[in-house]
């Protein structure tokens, strides 16, 4: 195939865009990078050697049969054959995995992890209590344990005011009243100050009518749970703290430690100390792995919420999202191309009927309409890209139709059908490459696009089906996980780095086939 002149000049300008020609490589870099993730992350082995024999899991499906005694037929768990003795203690077998030897639908156990034990010992202040009863007039005629919230021993509290004291809200007094009252009361929780400014909860219990009015009233006085009473410290198991004492006093540090030293794997003890003049319990315990993880050794980019690797998941999810983008795109403009050629170049009726068609089909609610088909015909990256690209042509047909429209006045078509060139040589050998500017500077946006709308989709729920590898699925997982920040960071940071090389080899090409910019070429 003869490249024009002017094409070439078009493509030397495009490499002459050094932004654009750089993410043009990166890109094709990370496709065909893609195209490999079987055999960068998987949990099946890239070779085995076993009994003489030689086998290659990643290409090739062997039943456990292959590598034990049983007579099963089922997909095999090469990580646990491989702890068997036939591997284990015979090192003419063995298996030789890929570099993440994980696969990204493998749910792993707790025990896999790679990190070091700890110990989590949970501190939660041992809250002040006391109970007074008091009088329709708020005197104070009997009181328990009242030095921490009065400052006064019990005895020496006895005939004093409560207001001299706390003051409680009215919603408190209100209560006071309707019990001295004889009248139904349900149970009232508030909070009262003192001249100190602190903040405890009055609690008085349900009272119901009795047949003599009642002398006294209790309330019940708790030290307010501030977030600051309760924390939790972390150990490695040779009791070193490995965050924050948080001022707890020497002696009870030693005395943690210790029992975590002796404990050792068996730790399930509980510990009391004083500090700041308050009792304090703590509950010893093993720090448990819950998913998601963070990322750890072995696992770059953390564990998801279902235990999976985060890095195989992106990496498989970028082939995912590129063939689906790339396969869209293209039917796209296959659809486009011709329905826009057909159009533009016979115009007329042909052109207007076709016209009204597409403005019909335009207004169809797409995502309607993919939510119908996958309840009922069921999700599918078939059935997706089906339906996607019966909707994303109509776009650059638009484009093709101008085009053609255009370039069915010149004198080279005139020429075409004056020597009897059937309609379809005219249409598509030289009217066609004539007309793919659009095409091509549109191709790297309509790629983005396709991208975009497949993780959006993803995010939805509306997308591919689970457990299918999606940047968008992981984001969901961020949403519900706000503090897995892994979930958040690599499945964006793909995401963005896919559209922003798209979007820089777009400019470049909108730049080199500027019809504009043709005179200029050099």
């Amino acid at each position: 195939m003869t490249i024009s002149p002017i094409t070439k000049k078009r493509i030397n300008k495009f490499k002459k865009k050094k932004r654009a020609i750089a993410s043009f490589y990166i890109l094709i870099s990370l496709f065909i990078l893609s195209l490999f993730s079987n055999i960068i992350a998987n949990d099946k082995p890239l070779f085995v050697k076993f009994e003489g024999k030689y086998y290659f899991p990643v290409f090739k499906y062997y039943p456990e049969s292959t590598f034990t005694d049983t007579e099963n037929k089922t997909r095999p768990d090469y990580k646990a054959i491989n702890q068997l003795s036939a591997f284990k203690d015979n090192k003419s077998n063995y298996m030789i995995f890929p570099p993440v030897s994980f696969s990204p639908y493998e749910t792993l156990s707790p025990s896999e992890l790679d990190v070091p034990k700890q110990v989590e010992v949970k501190v939660s202040k041992i809250l002040n209590i006391a109970s007074i009863n008091i009088n329709q007039n708020g005197i104070i005629t009997r009181a328990r344990n009242s030095d921490f919230f009065f400052g006064v021993d019990d005895k020496n509290l006895k005939g004093s005011n409560l207001n001299d004291f706390w003051k409680a809200n009215t919603e408190f007094w209100r209560g006071i009243s309707n019990r001295f009252a004889n009248l139904d009361s349900p149970m009232i929780k508030t909070f009262a100050q003192n001249t100190n400014g602190t903040t405890a909860e009055f609690t008085l219990s349900t009272f119901t009518k009795r047949e003599n009015p009642i002398k006294y009233s209790k309330v019940t006085i708790r030290e307010k749970n501030e977030d600051s009473n309760n924390f939790t410290i972390l150990f490695d198991t040779n009791g070193v703290c490995v965050t924050s004492w948080h001022d707890i006093p020497k002696e009870s540090q030693l005395a943690i430690s210790s029992q975590i030293k002796e404990l050792q794997n068996d730790i399930t003890s509980k510990y009391s100390f004083e500090m700041e003049g308050s009792l304090y319990n703590t509950v010893l315990q093993h720090k448990s792995i819950n998913w998601p993880y963070a990322p750890c050794k072995g696992h770059i980019m953390g564990i998801d919420a279902a235990g999976r690797d985060v890095f195989a998941r992106v990496l498989y999810a970028l082939r995912t999202s590129l063939m689906f983008g790339l396969t869209l795109v293209c039917i796209s403009m296959i659809l486009g191309i011709f329905a826009g050629s057909i159009q533009g170049y016979y115009g007329g009726a042909v052109d207007i009927s076709f016209q009204r068609f597409t403005e019909i089909w335009s207004a169809l609610p797409f995502l309607y309409i993919m939510i119908l088909l996958g309840s009922v015909l069921g999700r599918g990256f078939g059935l997706f890209l089906l339906c996607y690209g019966l909707f994303n042509w109509i776009g650059i047909s638009y484009y093709i139709r101008a085009e053609y429209l255009r370039l069915r006045q010149t004198a080279f078509v005139d020429s075409a059908k004056c020597l009897g060139l059937p309609s379809r040589i005219i249409i598509f050998k030289h009217i066609l490459p004539n007309a793919l500017t659009p095409v091509i500077t549109f191709f790297p946006f309509s790629l983005v696009g396709a991208i975009s709308s497949l993780a959006a989709l993803d995010y939805l729920g509306f997308g591919l089906p689970p457990p299918t590898p999606s940047w968008g699925e992981l984001l969901q997982q961020a949403q519900q996980y706000r503090w897995a920040w892994w979930l958040i960071l690599y499945p964006s940071l793909a995401l963005f780095t896919v559209i922003l090389l798209s979007v820089f080899i777009g400019e470049g090409l909108r730049d080199a086939f500027d019809p504009k910019s043709f005179s200029k070429i050099k």
